[in-house]
């Protein structure tokens, strides 16, 4: 009976594996670092759930409607309802775990996170990520022990094993030794985000270079959405990447300003006076470049997290204030940091439907790494949860065809070609000119432009995984033009307004080895909620 393959760590991949193990289904844990290293751990904010401790008569169809609200109605809804309405006993079966969420007595403290009117974010100060990884970590190494999880910490993913349209297993590597084995089975992907095509740009690990999806993408997997780039309007710059100052601090209080005429303008309060400082991330972010470029204005636009009362610093945000001080040498209690928006999510990736099915038999995807549950732009606190949740429904949908695929014994040996130390990013060259187009605002000569420069640099690069990477740059840009219409994180310049009637769906990108075609797809139909 062959094992189930988990390609990634991080929360998607350790829920895989804990589903599966409890299911005394043997499984392998497959990423390049080991979990304490992974992009999850780095995760702040929350948990959404719609659990009402606050007292405030929230309910999973709010949640539901928030979540289709943010995107835009660009998700599946099924897909959303199910993450929406299975998000509480997510929760609970996470402190069941041992993850120490604030607590009040014996109830959850819920704060409130962006595009959404109710206290429903669960969360460990601004760690929350850590903390969760730290409860997953523990649990699947019980069954690490009972030999129902087998780790591969330091192992590479070369690619898939595919058989008429069918994954039956996947070839890693060894980064150590260089070794090359063949291991047989269904596969789940849940590697992330694409951060090598942006570097310096972007708050995510320098580790989830997108190369597992490049890779996929070149062999048949069908790609989705993947004009839709969450840019999160409060970062600040640091060596290689971009710090993130956490939603928390907007949830407890935090206020936006630049300077008007003299003075401080909290435009989005007088822009959105009721959800303010809380509106989606698309919004904020937008709003952050326009108001920068108004005449009467600065240029430069300020979390002021000084009007937060020390207890709320003390019990919620201690974390986020160390950070700050480490990183920015700046401390938030007593002075605004100057933030602008930096890349922090990607929507898009590997296509998948409400099971977590790829278009390729026996291959699923879970988390970052897969276009699911967020539509045109996700809401704070749903990453986390999307990972969990997803991550469980992909082990549970490759748990019941897992019997049907390839059962290969692993099998090492020498890589001819050795194991070559891949560049952290896309290529100097594609980076420059990606984020010219890629940006909060994108009009049609900008992305035609750089489309043509990337296919000069495909047809000059030598390396074979920085090719695939240009290639997967070049399916962003044709989704990007092909969508001409500005919806969520997708703003046109040149087609600013959203046109339901021929873009309310799916765009899916695919590659025949020779070509990328993007088309639309119709996204399915709400059933009854009684699922």
């Amino acid at each position: 009976m062959s094992k189930i393959n988990i390609i990634g760590a991080g929360l998607a991949g350790l829920s895989a594996a804990l589903t599966l193990a409890e299911k005394g289904k043997e499984c392998r844990l497959i990423s390049a670092v080991p979990s304490e290293r992974a992009q999850s751990v780095m995760a702040e904010g929350g948990i959404n759930a719609a659990l009402n401790t606050m007292g405030e008569n929230d309910t999973a169809e709010e949640h539901f409607l928030d979540t289709m609200r943010g995107g835009v109605e660009l998700a599946d809804p099924n897909a959303v309802w199910n993450l929406c309405s299975n998000a509480p006993e997510t929760v609970n079966r996470l402190c069941s775990l041992g993850a120490p969420l604030q607590m009040n007595g014996s109830e959850l403290i819920l704060r409130n996170f962006g595009g959404q009117k109710k206290k429903r974010t669960a969360y460990a100060k601004s760690s929350t990520g850590k903390i969760l990884m730290t409860s997953l970590i523990d649990e699947v190494r019980k069954y690490e022990s009972k030999g129902l999880v087998e780790r591969f910490s330091h192992h590479l993913f070369k690619t898939l094993i595919i058989s008429e349209n069918q994954c039956k297993g996947v070839v890693i590597a060894d980064s150590y030794t260089g070794k090359t084995a063949r291991l047989g089975g269904t596969v789940i992907l849940a590697t992330g985000g694409m951060n090598s095509l942006f570097p310096g740009l972007t708050t995510g690990t320098v580790i989830n270079t997108g190369d597992v999806t490049a890779e996929v993408f070149s062999l048949g997997v069908e790609l989705a959405n993947l004009e839709f780039i969450q840019y999160h309007p409060t970062t600040v710059s640091i060596p290689q990447k971009r710090c993130l100052i956490s939603e928390a601090a907007r949830g407890e209080g935090g206020r936006l300003y630049i300077e008007r005429n003299g003075e401080h303008w909290y435009f989005m309060e007088e822009k959105y006076p009721e959800l303010g400082n809380l509106m989606p991330r698309d919004v904020v972010s937008r709003e952050i470049m326009i108001v920068k470029s108004q005449k009467d204005c600065g240029n430069k636009v300020y979390l002021d997290m000084t009007e937060i009362e020390e207890s709320t610093w003390k019990n919620k945000l201690s974390d986020l204030r160390e950070e700050c001080i480490a990183f920015l040498a700046k401390d938030p209690k007593t002075q605004p940091i100057e933030v602008s928006p930096g890349i922090h999510y990607f929507m898009g990736g590997i296509s998948v439907d409400e099971k977590h099915r790829t278009n390729i038999e026996g291959l699923f995807a879970a988390g970052e790494c897969a276009c699911q549950y967020h539509g045109a732009n996700r809401l704070g606190g749903n990453s986390m949860l999307g990972a969990v949740y997803g991550g469980k429904v992909a082990a549970e949908s490759a748990f019941a065809v897992s019997n049907d695929f390839g059962n290969e014994e692993i099998q090492w040996k020498e890589d001819t070609e050795k194991i070559a130390l891949r560049e952290s990013f896309v290529s100097e060259k594609a980076a420059g000119i990606l984020k010219e187009a890629l940006g909060i605002f994108r009009n049609e000569k900008q992305l035609q432009s750089v489309l043509l420069q990337i296919d000069r640099l495909i047809g000059e690069e030598k390396t074979d995984f920085q090719q695939k990477r240009l290639i997967l740059a070049k399916a962003i840009l044709l989704s990007a033009l092909n969508r001409k219409e500005s919806r969520g994180a997708h703003t046109r310049e040149d087609y600013l307004d959203r046109d339901d009637a021929k873009f309310k769906r799916t765009t899916i990108a695919a590659f025949d080895g020779n070509n990328i075609y993007v088309s639309l797809r119709e996204i399915p139909q709400k059933r009854g909620t009684e699922q």
